[in-house]
């Protein structure tokens, strides 16, 4: 079973808040299944009109809606995954109707790869994703 190297104590607490009960964990979840290499759970979190703008790397640009961001993970998860992963810098802002988790996340598989993320969620559904690959980005 795949295991994430740390789960940050800002993310616990956050899963324990009512008001974060959702995207919090969901957040999570995400991280583990692009570090696993999971495209059918990447892609549960998403709404239908979700917008992912992939900033850094060779997958950079702008990817509209389910077909088009699974192309995206597609390609990342098989030049990286399976591996582990580890988070910091998490936090939680907002509510059920609209939050934003914004982390640094680095992903350790056939390549690492560090990134700095931001979510947006909107009644528990991922509607917007930036991934900004950062090389130098202090993780831990």
């Amino acid at each position: 079973m795949f295991i994430p190297k740390l789960i940050p104590a800002a993310l616990m607490i956050a899963v324990s808040t009512a008001a974060f009960a959702a995207p919090a964990p969901d957040a999570q979840k995400h991280f583990q299944a692009i570090a696993f290499g999971d495209i059918n759970h990447i892609m549960q979190q998403y709404s239908n009109g979700a917008v992912l703008q992939w900033v850094g790397g060779p997958l950079n640009g702008t990817y509209f809606g389910p077909t088009q961001i699974r192309r995206a993970w597609t390609k990342f998860t098989k030049a990286v995954a399976p591996g582990t992963f580890e988070v910091s810098n998490v936090s939680v802002a907002g509510d059920m109707k609209g939050m934003t988790v914004t982390a640094n996340v680095e992903f350790d598989g056939r390549k690492d790869v560090k990134v700095r993320y931001v979510l947006v969620y909107r009644h528990g559904k991922l509607v917007d994703e930036v991934w900004q690959v950062d090389p130098d980005l202090q993780v831990g």
